[in-house]
Parts: C-alpha cells; sequence; structure tokens
C-alpha cells in the first residue's frame, strides 16, 4: 500500500458539521430562553462565525475571543439578552451531543485503520472534538488527535503538521495522506508540509484557487482504491 499514515480532518469530511452546528446553536437558544426566529439568527451567526474563524487562522484573533464575539456579536444584531461566555458553553455543549458522520466515514476509518495509521488534524476545539469522536464511534480506529488549540497553530501552519506526525507510530512523507474538505486549510497545509492531499469535494465545487491537491473526490469511499493502488 502507497500510504500507511492517514491525516483526517473532522469537520465536513468525517462529520456533518451543518446538521451539529444547527442543531447545536438552536438546543442553545431553546435552553437560555431566547424567542426569536431560530432560521434567521443561525444564518447571521454562521456567517459571523464563519468570519471569526478565518479571522483565527489567520492569526487575527484568539480563540477566546472567537469564542465570546461571535455570540456577542449575533445577538446584538438582534437585540436578544443573553451572556456570550454562557451561550458559547451550551453551544459546544450541544456539538459534542449531536454528532452525525458522513456517509462512509465509519467504514473508511475502519478500513485505513486495518492497514495503516488514522489520525486526525483539526483546528477545532480539543476537548470537544474527542468527545465527538467517542460519541461517533471512531475512537477504536483513531489513534490520536492533533487539535491547534493544544498545538498552538492552526492549519494551514507547518507546524500543526509537525505537532501531528511526531504522534504517529512511524512516519514519512511519501507514505502520509491528508484528507480534508477545505484547499486553504487542508489540501495548503498538506501541500506546505510535502505530503500527498486528497480534497474531499462532495459538491464537486470547481476549483478555481491555485491550490492542487493530489487526488479529489467526492464521496470518502472512493478513497479506499485510491490508497491500496
Amino acid at each position: 500500500m502507497k500510504y500507511r499514515l492517514f491525516l483526517f480532518d473532522l469537520d465536513d469530511t468525517l462529520f456533518d458539521f451543518s446538521i451539529s452546528n444547527e442543531w447545536a446553536f438552536k438546543r442553545m437558544l431553546e435552553r437560555i430562553g431566547v424567542e426569536v426566529c431560530a432560521e434567521d439568527i443561525f444564518a447571521e451567526f454562521l456567517a459571523i462565525d464563519t468570519g471569526l474563524w478565518k479571522q483565527f487562522e489567520q492569526g487575527l484573533v484568539t480563540r477566546d475571543q472567537l469564542k465570546v464575539e461571535r455570540f456577542a456579536r449575533t445577538f446584538a444584531r438582534h437585540d436578544v439578552r443573553g451572556c456570550a461566555e454562557h451561550a458559547n458553553a451550551l453551544y459546544v455543549q450541544g456539538l459534542a451531543e449531536h454528532v452525525a458522520l458522513i456517509d462512509g466515514a465509519l467504514e473508511v476509518c475502519q478500513a485505513l485503520a486495518a492497514v495503516g495509521e488514522v489520525g486526525v488534524i483539526t483546528n477545532g476545539f480539543d476537548a470537544v472534538q474527542r468527545q465527538r469522536i467517542r460519541n461517533a464511534g471512531l475512537q477504536d480506529y483513531i489513534s490520536f488527535v492533533a487539535s491547534s488549540e493544544v498545538c498552538g497553530h492552526a492549519k494551514p501552519d507547518k507546524r500543526l503538521f509537525d505537532f501531528a506526525v511526531i504522534q504517529a507510530k512511524e512516519f514519512s512523507q511519501d507514505s502520509t495522506l491528508i484528507i480534508g474538505d477545505r484547499l486553504d486549510a487542508d489540501i495548503l497545509g498538506g501541500n506546505n508540509f510535502s505530503i500527498s492531499s486528497c480534497w474531499f469535494n462532495p459538491s464537486k465545487a470547481k476549483n478555481t484557487s491555485a491550490i492542487q491537491p493530489t487526488y479529489e473526490i467526492a464521496h470518502l469511499r472512493e478513497l479506499l482504491p485510491l490508497v491500496q493502488a
């Protein structure tokens, strides 16, 4: 087998984050007793949260600022009275509670763990991601988690990849593959680290960037024949 170490992104690669995200947000609103149109405020939150995550990856805001600001700004725009810190805690709890796997994720992790080593490389919150892995039943197939929260650097920073591979049982650049849905984080990070990369692109979006993956797949099961060649 060409590859022996498989580094997976989590959100929107192994986990269907859109499902968990909306559920966790609406559950948070219920718990703090907010009576507004959940769809409208969630759409606002999505835009704010996405922008803050990009700023975080660029080093423009801290992780703690991101946690609070996404709710403080959302609540301010909708005249919602609520503690941003408390809202974030409830939201993060909801993310861990409600995990939805991408189709094929369990099967692929099982197959790859049987012939190599599967690790996770994530910009998400460490404790939450680990709990989600357990709740999804993937803990027996994933041997390590490398999070930007613990490392101190986020994808596509090469230092997070360094942090990931030192946790692997064995590592060589030629036999390592990263799989992720984001060109600007997962694929660029893999390219910067001189390892092969696989862009998970279920929507079959056109790549208009200069970032080129080694492989591109629309379904996770398409990964198996690629790595078994």
